[in-house]
C-alpha cells in the first residue's frame, strides 16, 4: 500500500474511477485509487489473442462525436475506425430478405417513436408495453434489447430507456477501447488487487477497510457497479437509500465470444447475421470486424445468464448450433473459440451494465447524490442519459471529482 493516509480515496479503477483520478491529479489533489482486480479498466478489458485486440467488455465509442474517449484515443495516437456499425447495415440476406429487414427497421423505429412520445406518462411502465401487439418482429426487438440493455424489454423502465441519449455516431478503436481506458490511468496512484470491504464514515475522517489494510481519507468517490452497492455491510453507518437506488438499477448481462473463422474472406467486412429472427433467445454474429478473420458473437439477457451456467462450452455449442443452421453443418469445422469473458460470473462486476426496472427511473439521480459532502458516487449507473456507456462513466467520474474540489473550498 503506497500510503494508509490520503485526502481522497477512489474506489474502482474503471472508466469513472480513472476519469475522477485524472481530474484530481491534474488539480493537485492527493488521491489513491483502489482496485480489486489485477488490472485497470473495470468492465472495459482488451486482450490480445492471435495478434488481434479483442474488447471483452466495452468496445464501442457510442455518441462518438461527443465522446471524450475518442479525443483521448486520438491523443494517445490510436487508430479509430469510423465504419458504420453492423446494426446500421443490412444483415446477410439468407433467410432474412432485404424486404423483411426494411420491415423490421420500420417496426423498430415505430417502437422507438411510441416510447419517446409516451414514456413520461404515469405510471412508469415496462418497455414491452410499447410493442405493437402481434407484430412479427417483437421477438427480434426483444432480442436486440438484450444486446444494448442486457435485459428483455419487460424488465426495463420505459421512462429510463426513453431518456437514453444516442447521437448515432458509433466508432471503434482498432487497438481496443479497454487498452485506451487503461492507459488513461498511467502514472495515477492505483493500488491493484485491493478489495474494499467497508467504508466507515462514522468519525471525522473516513476509514476505508481493505484486504491490504485500513486507509484514512477526508473524502471518497465510490465507482462500484450498482450490483455491488447493494452489499449490506459496505457502509457504516448503512446507507439504505443508496442500497435501494442501486437495487432499482440492476446490471443486465451481455457477453461477447470471439471465434476464429477459416475462409473468412468469403464474407464482407463488418457483416452481421442473427441466429434467429423469430425468437428472443438468439445470438448476434458480427462477421469480420475490422476485416479480421473472426466472428464477434453477442449473447444477452436471460439467454446469456443461462449459458453462463454451462461455462465456455455452452456458449460455443449454442453459437455452433445457430451458425451451422444458417451456413451448413461443415461450418462447425471453420470456427474455433478465441476468447470469452463471462461478466455475470465476475465477482467484481456481476453483470455488464445497468438498466432501471419499471418505477425506478429516478434511481439514477438518487444514486449520484453525495452524502455529507464526504461520499461521492460515479459510474455508468449514475448517468441520467448516457448510462451503460464508458462516456457516461467518464462524465460522472469527472463530475464527482469536480464536486470534491468544490467541497474542499467550502
Amino acid at each position: 500500500m503506497p500510503s494508509s493516509n490520503t485526502e481522497v480515496v477512489i474506489v474502482g479503477a474503471g472508466a469513472a474511477g480513472l476519469a475522477a483520478g485524472r481530474r484530481l491529479h491534474e488539480a493537485g489533489v492527493p488521491c489513491l485509487i483502489l482496485e480489486a482486480r489485477a488490472r485497470r479498466g473495470g468492465r472495459a478489458w482488451t486482450v490480445v489473442e492471435s495478434g488481434l485486440a479483442l474488447d471483452l467488455g466495452a468496445g464501442w465509442l457510442h455518441s462518438a462525436d461527443r465522446n471524450p474517449w475518442a479525443d483521448i484515443a486520438s491523443q494517445q495516437g490510436r487508430s479509430i475506425d469510423k465504419t458504420p456499425p453492423p446494426w446500421e447495415r443490412p444483415s446477410i440476406e439468407d433467410r432474412f430478405p432485404v424486404a423483411d429487414q426494411r420491415d423490421y427497421f420500420r417496426a423498430q423505429r415505430a417502437f422507438d417513436e411510441r416510447l419517446e412520445a409516451e414514456a413520461d406518462r404515469e405510471p412508469d411502465r415496462n418497455a414491452a408495453a410499447f410493442l405493437e401487439p402481434g407484430c412479427r418482429w417483437n421477438a427480434l426487438m426483444d432480442a436486440v434489447s438484450t444486446y444494448y440493455s442486457g435485459a428483455e424489454l419487460a424488465q426495463l423502465s420505459a421512462r429510463d430507456l426513453a431518456s437514453y441519449r444516442e447521437d448515432n455516431a458509433n466508432w471503434r478503436i482498432v487497438g481496443g477501447l479497454g487498452t485506451t481506458i487503461e492507459a488513461h490511468g498511467a502514472n495515477l496512484p492505483v493500488e491493484l488487487q485491493c478489495t474494499v470491504r467497508r467504508i466507515d464514515h462514522t468519525g471525522r475522517r473516513l476509514t476505508i477497510e481493505t484486504t491490504k489494510g485500513n486507509i484514512t481519507a477526508d473524502r471518497a468517490i465510490v465507482t462500484l457497479p450498482s450490483s455491488l452497492l447493494t452489499q449490506p455491510d459496505l457502509f457504516t453507518p448503512a446507507l439504505p437509500d443508496k442500497a435501494a437506488a442501486a437495487a432499482g438499477l440492476p446490471l443486465g448481462l451481455a457477453d461477447k465470444m470471439f471465434l476464429s473463422l477459416e475462409g473468412a474472406e468469403e464474407f464482407a467486412e463488418n457483416s452481421r447475421v442473427f441466429g434467429s429472427i423469430d425468437r428472443v433467445d438468439t445470438g448476434s454474429y458480427n462477421v469480420r470486424p475490422f476485416g479480421w478473420p473472426m466472428i464477434e458473437a453477442y449473447f444477452g439477457g436471460q439467454l446469456a445468464w443461462r449459458l453462463e451456467e454451462g461455462g465456455d462450452a455452452a456458449f460455443l455449442d449454442y453459437a455452433t448450433s445457430e451458425l451451422t443452421e444458417f451456413f451448413g453443418a461443415s461450418f462447425a469445422r471453420r470456427i474455433k473459440l478465441l476468447r470469452l469473458n463471462r461478466w455475470g460470473a465476475d465477482p467484481f462486476a456481476q453483470g455488464s451494465y445497468s438498466y432501471a426496472t419499471p418505477g425506478n427511473a429516478d434511481s439514477r439521480t438518487a444514486l449520484a447524490e453525495p452524502v455529507d459532502d464526504r461520499l461521492f458516487f460515479a459510474g455508468e449507473a449514475s448517468s441520467l442519459a448516457d448510462f451503460s456507456t464508458v462516456h457516461g462513466a467518464f462524465a460522472t467520474g469527472v463530475a464527482a471529482a469536480d464536486a470534491v474540489i468544490a467541497a474542499r473550498k467550502d
